[in-house]
């Protein structure tokens, strides 16, 4: 990819983008007009340098609002980005997420360019598991179907029989288990010990885990929900499946966080309250301005890392470390495992 010169607005290009993003809910999340006006630079140039690159924009909930109202060419959880990424006429993808997010474009489209605007940009769980712990486990447990959420990176993919997310996990354990009395589910043991209550299974029996953790949801706790649903009667408190259990067993809805996004749609209630990162607050404020949301949230410093700086950058001149490459046989083991989890969701 050559380097390319991003255009400049005009004084009323900048000042109908500043508007658009206004309109966009910009406002109402707090931003003055010299925040507008500087995000809108960012938005219009980049904007450009996308229709010219022939360069397509995942933005995941988490992300920065000026991100996904200003620039995502689809904006969802990381089910509905791997499929839509799939399905892209796309040359180029910049995706606006972490980097296990990244090799899931990279493996579903080999041919395409993927940048990562903030290389660096990692995840807590996708750490705590290796490619080698798999091998051992699967050692341990010979014949277990292992599944693994999608917070992983394409090492530990390819080492695994399916891939899952939050918003499909238990329908895809339901499916293997009615040809598999036990299933090892990887790295995220609060999701693992949530999906065999709700599946009605025995942890260490019938579900094996790993012990990883999401530094964002893991410091999310009960007292603070009791104290929060006497502040607002009324309440609908919606919790992120990796929440701990004994959080999830206080909520009115538990899942991912397209789901939790379909629940706030469909209801009525004085108050929501959405228990995860906060990117999925803000979001929901510019989508649905109409309902009123309690905060209860915690910043991920990963999601946070990208901008718009970032993304002009990677548009612009991409780094070597924004190229996102994953070895062939990687990719081509890690397919598989994507692929059958679209299979039993789909299927």
């Amino acid at each position: 990819m050559k380097p390319m010169k991003a255009p400049q607005p005009s004084p009323a290009q900048l000042a109908a983008e500043a508007e658009r993003l206004s309109r966009a809910g910009l406002s109402d999340l707090g931003f003055c007009e010299k925040d507008l006006a500087g995000a809108a630079a960012l938005t219009w140039r980049i904007n450009a340098l996308k229709a010219l690159r022939k360069a397509v924009i995942p933005g995941h909930v988490y992300q920065r609002p000026e991100i996904l109202v200003g620039v995502a060419d689809f904006v969802g959880d990381s089910y509905k980005l791997a499929k839509l990424c799939a399905e892209s006429k796309a040359s180029t993808i910049v995706f606006c997420g972490v980097r296990f997010m990244a090799e899931t474009a990279k493996i579903l489209n080999p041919e395409k360019e993927v940048l990562l605007p903030a290389p660096d940009a990692g995840c807590s769980l996708a750490d705590a598991l290796k490619a080698s712990d798999v091998r051992k486990l699967k050692a341990e447990h010979p014949g277990a179907p292992v599944v693994c959420y999608i917070n992983t990176t394409a090492d530990v993919k390819a080492e695994c029989d399916c891939v899952v997310t939050s918003a499909n996990a238990a329908t895809v354990l339901r499916r293997l288990y009615e040809q598999h009395r036990k299933i090892v589910f990887l790295p995220d043991e609060w999701m693992g010990r949530n999906l065999a209550r709700e599946l009605g299974k025995k942890v260490g029996r019938d579900l094996i885990l790993w012990n990883g953790k999401c530094i964002v949801h893991e410091n999310f706790d009960a007292a603070s929900l009791r104290v929060l649903r006497r502040a607002y009667p009324g309440v609908k408190v919606l919790a992120h499946a990796e929440c701990s259990p004994a959080l999830v067993r206080l909520v009115d809805f538990v899942g991912g966080t397209g789901g939790m996004m379909r629940f706030v749609r469909g209801t009525s209630a004085p108050h929501y309250m959405l228990v995860t990162e906060c990117g999925l607050g803000d979001f929901a404020r510019t989508e649905l301005p109409e309902k009123n949301f309690v905060p209860m949230c915690r910043l991920c410093p990963y999601m946070k890392m990208t901008d718009l700086a970032r993304i002009e950058s990677a548009l612009a001149a991409p780094k070597p470390a924004q190229r996102i490459e994953v070895r062939p046989e990687t990719a081509q083991r890690a397919r598989r495992a994507l692929e059958r989890m679209f299979e039993l969701t789909e299927g």
